[in-house]
């Protein structure tokens, strides 16, 4: 299934004061902190511009988030050739050019064929306007039936190998919100990628934990790492505050937090938490975890695999049977 770009009705309730504070107290540009990105050595602020929930707003109304996150000093551009089917990467076709040596670009491909992610490649290149991408992801990895298939032979390894090697991307990675085991596998099966991306929130280690299972194992390798999903697809927001949520995930040995924003006002508000952020202690760290802990599950999170009902594919020690 791919990753829905939308809130449910009860999420938006508790989200009504995000983007408030824009007019009462202006976020000025600039001192975001950095990170260098693992072992791409490229510093990358904090947060990060991501194109997914554009499907959520107008095409002008995304060009403006798009060109006010840029003005703000966010230099990290997230996007996939699936989002709003191709509709975000033409946000960024239209905006970022003129910024391109400036940014940190990434896209993602969710084909498993060579052949499928070659074609896509070039879709994504065409639309960006851009001859290169910084990172080339491989996207949205759910299943075990997903990696066998990227790893056999004419396999979605290969093109995005061969992509690195011809210049047309400058790091390879991939990305998955399913099952930290297939996070695992993909781990086990290479050990040439230069970047992750994962969710990561205050209730995830309570449940098919990718904080407790993957993140040790990319932060031991060296790899750029990404968070996402820090709200829970805003439904944390009905019970924490968002400065709580991202600041948990910013205290997490990550590099960058890619966000997703529908109004200027939200990417204000983004960037003023971003601006004022200090590293959690482990004590509030475990007082978060503990608030959202009983909000933990397949309810919560409904991209995550249901243990009580979903299968597991056959595998031992991470490597595939």
């Amino acid at each position: 299934m791919r990753r829905r770009t939308f809130l449910t009705s009860s999420a938006l309730a508790g989200i009504t004061a995000y983007g408030q504070n824009s007019q009462t107290n202006p976020v000025k540009p600039g001192d975001i902190p950095k990170r260098v990105f693992g072992k791409t050595g490229e510093k990358l602020t904090i947060i990060g511009q991501a194109g997914g929930r554009f499907p959520l707003c107008t095409f002008e109304d995304a060009k403006a988030i798009t060109r006010r996150a840029y003005e703000l000093g966010i230099n990290y551009f997230d996007t996939a050739r699936i989002y709003w089917n191709g509709k975000s990467e033409e946000v960024y076709g239209e905006v970022l050019p003129p910024f391109r040596k400036h940014i940190f670009l990434t896209t993602k491909s969710p084909e498993r064929s060579r052949q499928g992610a070659e074609a896509d490649l070039e879709k994504s290149l065409r639309t960006l306007k851009t001859d290169y991408v910084d990172l080339w992801q491989i996207h949205q990895v759910g299943s075990m039936d997903e990696v066998r298939q990227i790893f056999a032979s004419g396999g979605a390894i290969e093109a995005f190998e061969a992509a690195k090697k011809a210049g047309k991307c400058r790091f390879i990675g991939f990305t998955g919100h399913h099952d930290p085991d297939v996070h695992l596998a993909m781990l086990k099966n290479y050990d040439k990628y230069d970047t992750i991306l994962m969710p990561l929130h205050a209730a995830d280690p309570s449940y098919l934990s990718f904080e407790k299972n993957v993140l040790p194992v990319a932060v031991g390798r060296g790899m750029g790492i990404q968070g996402m999903k820090s709200t829970a697809n805003a439904k944390l927001l009905q019970n924490m505050h968002l400065k709580d949520c991202l600041s948990y995930v910013l205290s997490l040995p990550i590099h960058c937090l890619a966000l997703g924003c529908t109004t200027v006002g939200q990417l204000e508000d983004d960037v003023r938490i971003a601006q004022q952020f200090k590293p959690l202690s482990e004590a509030q760290m475990a007082q978060l975890r503990e608030k959202a802990a009983p909000f933990k599950g397949p309810q919560l999170e409904d991209w995550k695999r249901n243990v009580q009902t979903a299968s597991v594919s056959m595998y031992r020690d991470g490597v595939l049977s």
